[in-house]
């Protein structure tokens, strides 16, 4: 074997090692721990070392997991490329034509001169150790190619023997489920023309019970906020692999001679438990330009305080209520524009409510911006409601297929922003609000799944056009109103995805804010999205979507790790309350430095009651523990609770809190630890631990750590 063959990229503490010298496609023969250093002997050793030996009943020439796997290589697994030209020229057979090899980068060529395709394959492994690969198809040929499906393929260790992903629906996103990663197929499709709140951000397979500490583990996430494919396939032959890609619809992708398609881009890591895993994203989050670098402001939303009761003298005393409490960014949610009483019109017609809002919305902006806080603004710019003078004047614009209008969703249709004239309209209208009025923050909602998306204009599939017109919108409007943020929210949680985090300054978690649900909710979602970019509210006493009560401290307390704000009307609270939230916020400004730059854990506990996690800052000084209890444990109280994250070597003291709510009943002697001040390493905080208090059923405790 040519030693220039093996491609070795090395960065973050993450190896991918590559065979480049077949006569296809180059082949990933490892991706995960660091390799070191060896020297071109040992490189080709260990490709060597990997070969597949052929076998009774087999093909001559055993298949590899190429780049992109193709048939004509022998591979009989599910190809990365799918398509024809008319049902001709079905079966690719692209071989590599030339490699650019940079440090960390390796951009692959490839052609086919039969079936008349090019292929780019872009690689590389940045600081944080998170490999991340696109794919460009272009049609070389002088007639269309219909492009089926084009899937970024990457190789799982054979220890992979489980399944980790997520589903959910509204109200309950992120809801994890496991089971045996078997021979055959695992496949997540999202038709929804977002990602939907049943979609999984992340598809991982590890070593069987891999948790959050411990198991290693590998993962994909496709940043694409539209219909998208998400595989993990397994095959008699022992290979294993991740696929992820766009969903595109028949047609939808016809490529006329000479243009290309490129995939979204497909990120993907890997650690020894998801806490690592996790953490390298979320450095390489944080590590791009576009990523917030101020201090995520405290946000009040109107939405579950007023609902639709659109009112100057009661938003005014609910920011006056606001500024009080320390909030920092006041948003007016659904209900300000013209005839929007309710959410069955309106939709569609950006413009000032005279009826409502007499004065507009002046009055309102004056008070907030006059109490040093900043205003924000909900919108909806890709819906429409069948009862407004936007669908009225121009039916046209909506998508539709076959001139049938959808089924409606929430008494909702969709704007197709792939046309010129719609995509027009809404950039106007947005634009002149921002013009108007001092507005530096847009909540971006979008209510509905979509189906039957399809272009009056073209008669064809236009998911993928309105995500790329989509994104073309938040930046001119980001361009034309330097420093304006903007928020992603769909029907909560139902478009979470690094795509629209690359157009965008948060995500809104989910509509339910019911302090145990979001635990659960904010884990999954934390897997992908750091703290900084994830809105985490305070709810009244009452969850508007579950019923349930809870003290202020649990919903404070879980809002704590994430982008901070209040979902409450907080104008007529007694003189204890307020004390009390002025707390809870004054303690998340004193420490958001360390929520959003430090890096999230979480502990594996055997008690399924116990929710221990925390985060621990990027020199390891410090800490923030919030251990919740979330339903009556077995054990009474619940033992040792261990401290993952800190250096081993460091001593650290241990404070509790919020020692004054954390809901303890009678009887309970007091905790040693606590009373008595003491020191521990961080190697015994992690391995040993210490006493967790006793507390009531849905109540937290707090535990600030300090190097002593």
């Amino acid at each position: 074997m040519n030693n220039s063959a093996v491609v070795h990229l090395r960065n973050g503490g993450t190896s991918v090692l590559l065979d480049t010298s077949g006569p296809a496609l180059p082949v990933i023969v490892h991706w995960g721990a660091d390799l070191g250093s060896p020297d071109a002997a040992d490189l080709d050793a260990i490709v060597l070392a990997t070969l597949p030996q052929r076998v009774s009943g087999g093909l001559d020439v055993p298949a590899r997991l190429g780049l992109l796997p193709q048939e004509s290589t022998g591979w009989q697994g599910t190809p990365g490329l799918t398509g024809s030209r008319a049902g001709r020229f079905f079966s690719p057979a692209l071989v590599t034509t030339a490699i650019d090899h940079t440090g960390d980068t390796l951009i692959v060529h490839a052609t086919d001169d039969i079936n008349r395709l090019a292929l780019r394959i872009d690689l590389a492994v940045d600081a944080a150790g998170v490999l991340s690969s696109s794919l460009t198809l272009t049609n070389t040929g002088d007639d269309d190619y219909d492009l089926v499906d084009l899937c970024v393929t990457l190789p799982l260790p054979a220890s992979a023997d489980e399944i980790l992903d997520t589903t959910g629906r509204h109200l309950r996103e992120r809801s994890p489920q496991r089971h045996a990663f078997t021979q055959g197929r695992h496949q997540r499709d999202s038709r929804k023309g977002r990602p939907g709140a049943d979609a999984t951000l992340l598809l991982a397979a590890g070593t069987p019970g891999f948790g959050f500490e411990t198991g290693l583990v590998h993962a994909a996430h496709l940043a694409f906020s539209g219909n998208h494919r998400l595989a993990a396939e397994k095959l008699v032959t022992g290979s294993a692999f991740l696929q992820a890609g766009e969903l595109l619809a028949a047609g939808e992708i016809r490529l006329a001679p000479g243009a290309a398609y490129s995939t979204p881009t497909v990120i993907a890591s890997w650690g020894d438990g998801l806490n690592e895993l996790s953490a390298r994203i979320h450095t390489r989050l944080r590590s791009r330009d576009v990523h917030p670098r101020t201090p995520r402001p405290v946000t009040l939303n109107t939405w579950e305080a007023v609902y639709f009761d659109h009112d100057l003298g009661r938003l005014t005393a609910l920011a006056q209520a606001a500024a009080r409490v320390g909030v920092e960014r006041y948003v007016l949610d659904d209900g300000w524009f013209h005839g929007r009483r309710d959410d069955t019109a309106g939709l569609g017609d950006w413009v000032v409510d005279a009826d409502v809002w007499p004065d507009g919305l002046g009055p309102l902006i004056d008070t907030v911006t006059g109490l040093g806080m900043q205003f924000g603004l909900w919108v909806e710019p890709e819906m429409v409601n069948p009862d407004s003078d936007l669908a009225r004047a121009h039916p046209d614009w909506l998508l539709q297929a076959a001139g049938r209008l959808p089924v409606e969703g929430r008494q909702q249709q969709v704007l197709d922003l792939s046309h010129p004239d719609a995509y027009a309209y809404i950039l106007e209208s947005l634009d002149a609000l921002l013009v108007e009025y001092p507005i530096g923050y847009l909540k971006w909602d979008h209510n509905r799944d979509l189906v039957d998306a399809g272009s009056t204009r073209t008669g064809t599939a236009a998911v993928h056009e309105n995500v790329v017109a989509l994104y073309a919108l938040l930046d001119e409007l980001k361009a034309r109103h330097q420093g304006l943020e903007i928020e992603s929210c769909a029907s909560g949680g139902a478009r979470v995805d690094l795509g629209i985090l690359d157009h965008t300054d948060r995500i809104w978690t989910s509509d339910c804010i019911d302090p145990i649900e979001r635990l659960t909710i904010q884990k999954y979602t934390g897997l992908l999205v750091p703290y900084e970019l994830l809105g985490a509210h305070i709810s009244g006493p009452e969850s508007h979507s579950t019923g349930r009560r809870h003290d202020l401290s649990l919903r404070a307390g879980v809002a704590l790790f994430g982008h901070l704000g209040i979902e409450w009307d907080i104008s007529a609270l007694s003189a204890a309350d307020e004390a009390e939230l002025i707390s809870w916020i004054d303690l998340y400004k004193a420490n958001r430095a360390l929520f959003h730059t430090g890096t999230s854990v979480h502990v594996d506990h055997g008690d399924p009651a116990v929710d221990l996690r925390g985060v621990v800052a990027a020199d390891q000084s410090e800490a923030m523990f919030v251990f919740s209890l979330v339903a009556s444990s077995a054990a009474y109280p619940v033992g040792l609770l261990r401290f993952t994250g800190l250096a081993d070597d460091t001593r650290y003291s241990v404070r509790l809190v919020n020692r004054e709510h954390t809901g303890v009943g009678t009887g309970q002697s007091p905790l040693v630890w606590a009373e008595r001040p003491l020191t521990l390493t961080g190697r015994a905080l992690r391995t040993i631990g210490l006493q967790g208090p006793a507390l009531f059923p849905e109540h937290l405790a707090v535990f600030q750590i300090t190097s002593a």
